[in-house]
């Protein structure tokens, strides 16, 4: 078996923002995975969590607080501008909403083009237009649409010219953040099949970022949940979603929207105060709405350490959690 190539690697990655008082904001704090090359890894979590704020910093989108970002083996942390321009034609973003991120005075072509006017893609306009060309056809625009503008389309076709501008250089990894919590259901599964698509045809690896969980089961590899900036649970999809570790995970899953009327699930409604992510104290973040914490939790921050083959819990009581003693 052909030993699998990591393409991203986060280690220790923190992003604190000053506010008024004079105190930091945890938006993310200390967190280390991996993603392999041509897989996806799923961030989930409540708003606030800090998912958005992590894809950001993973892309110098804003510049990190501490910790390292490796990209192909290369600390990217340590780049200079220069440096980074030249990355970014591999690492790009998909934004949540299509409509924003699109400049409405541009040209579905223009838009396509403007990425590669930049990084001094294409000699001339003739070979420009070739790619713009190719990339719309990929993500299926109809070639009537090169001079069309973003007002003049659903948000699903938006959102195609935005993944057509992202693949335009021709990246290796990308940043989803929420790519299709903006679209109709119907279209949300046309977008996510497009994605798996273009992931199988260009070997594209990808960070997809969202709160529905059964979108980032449709499309993930391994799936990292995140609470109050710390990565709590990370696991392959299928361990993760059949037997969750951490009482988080397992309140998170219960919340999932299951199409039989008659099903009988307990869906669990978490009790207490949500704790502060500015200067926060000791101890694990999520011990105020947990019904398993005892002085422990209250006092030690866990670290996320593998309990299982792939399978990562910062939970003090993740081994409890484990045998079944402790169940909501």
């Amino acid at each position: 078996m052909t030993e699998q190539k990591t393409m991203l690697e986060v280690r220790g990655l923190k992003k604190y923002f000053k506010v008024p008082n004079g105190g930091n904001l945890h938006a993310v704090d200390n967190v280390s995975f991996t993603i392999n090359e041509g897989e996806t890894l799923g961030i989930v979590g409540e708003s606030g969590c800090g998912k958005s704020t992590l894809g950001r910093v993973i892309l110098r989108l804003h510049e990190p607080t501490a910790g390292k970002v490796l990209f192909d083996g290369m600390n990217i942390t340590a780049f200079n501008k220069q440096e980074m321009q030249k990355m970014r034609s591999k690492m790009q973003i998909i934004f949540q909403d299509p409509f924003s991120s699109l400049n409405p005075r541009y040209t579905v072509a223009q838009a396509i083009e403007e990425p590669l006017k930049l990084n001094g893609i294409g000699a001339n306009s003739a070979e420009r237009k070739q790619r713009i060309e190719e990339m719309m056809d990929l993500v299926g625009l109809a070639k009537r649409t090169y001079n069309a503008y973003p007002h003049e389309f659903d948000g699903g076709r938006r959102q195609r010219i935005v993944i057509a501008r992202a693949l335009a250089l021709n990246p290796k990894f990308i940043v989803c953040d929420e790519p299709v919590s903006a679209l109709d259901m119907s279209i949300q599964a046309q977008i996510l099949n497009l994605m798996i698509s273009l992931q199988k045809q260009m070997g594209l690896t990808y960070m997809f970022i969202s709160h529905d969980l059964s979108v980032v089961k449709h499309i993930s590899t391994d799936v990292g949940v995140m609470y109050l900036g710390q990565m709590v649970e990370k696991a392959p999809k299928d361990a993760l979603y059949k037997k969750p570790l951490h009482p988080y995970t397992v309140a998170l899953l219960s919340a999932i929207p299951i199409p039989d009327p008659d099903a009988n699930r307990k869906k669990i409604i978490l009790q207490g105060e949500i704790a502060s992510p500015i200067n926060p104290k000791p101890g694990c973040r999520f011990a105020l709405r947990c019904p398993f914490a005892n002085d422990t939790c209250r006092s030690i921050t866990p670290d996320l350490i593998e309990v299982q083959p792939r399978h990562f819990v910062a939970c003090h009581r993740s081994a409890e959690m484990q045998e079944g003693i402790l169940q909501y």
